[in-house]
């Protein structure tokens, strides 16, 4: 697919929350990435206002284990609080995404090009993300690679298909939408052969309308061109 980029990413923990479960203080995580946790990973790679990064699918390598911990949340009002998380442990994924220009930034035309962008994609896959990586949650931290989607044996590639049930899939923000409100997305996650693809946003049905928001601005004041970005990392190594 045009614009596509293939990685792995691993760590020793994840915490993909299921919100119902943040209610009463503890956290319990989702079996599989959520799309959003897995797009602000594709986000910490490479980023920029000027697209949408939009992830198509990820593939389950490791057996999915839990681990539950004892943790002491702050406590804003006081108080000492013992609590629950049930992380993910031992996982490895590989992802694929593509970027598209977001089409209600028409001030930021003047960044649209398509090659200076996927090359740095592509270079930022490689030196690990241009930004910290993490599975769901600032203390699970997680590093990223290069791979071919596909490649290695996954644990799940033999089992025909397995139903997660409705889950979030992400939160749809003014920025991407051209709307003054902010949305969830709900969708139903299936895997088939250890592979989960995931619905596009737009295509999401089960919607729901959760506050309001407004369009961040970005010029030259703070956010450094592509082109000023794409030869301070290649230089003339890559022509235009």
């Amino acid at each position: 697919m045009r614009n596509q980029i293939e990685f792995e990413v691993s760590g020793k923990y994840a915490l993909f929350t299921d919100p119902l479960t943040k209610l009463g203080g503890e956290k319990f995580s989702y079996q599989i990435p959520t799309y959003q946790a897995l797009k602000g990973i594709v986000e910490s790679v490479y980023w920029k206002p000027t697209f949408i990064w939009i992830v198509d699918e990820v593939r389950i390598m490791n057996p999915i284990q839990t681990e539950s911990k004892g943790m002491r949340p702050i406590e804003y009002s006081g108080g000492n609080t013992l609590a629950y998380y049930t992380y993910l442990r031992d996982v490895r994924y590989q992802v694929r995404a593509h970027f598209e220009f977001n089409p209600h930034r028409e001030d930021l035309l003047h960044d649209q090009n398509e090659h200076k962008h996927h090359n740095i994609a592509k270079r930022a896959v490689q030196v690990g993300g241009r930004r910290d990586i993490f599975l769901g949650t600032r203390e699970c931290q997680a590093y990223v690679e290069p791979c071919k989607f596909g490649e290695d044996e996954g644990f799940y590639d033999r089992i025909g298909e397995l139903d997660f049930g409705t889950m979030l899939h992400g939160i749809s923000y003014p920025d991407e939408t051209g709307s003054n409100e902010r949305e969830v997305r709900l969708w139903k996650a299936k895997m088939k052969y250890g592979i989960v693809q995931f619905d596009r946003p737009d295509e999401c049905t089960l919607v729901r309308k959760i506050g309001e928001g407004s369009t961040k601005v970005f010029n030259t004041s703070n956010m450094q061109s592509v082109d000023g970005l794409h030869s301070e990392w290649f230089g003339k190594e890559v022509s235009e």
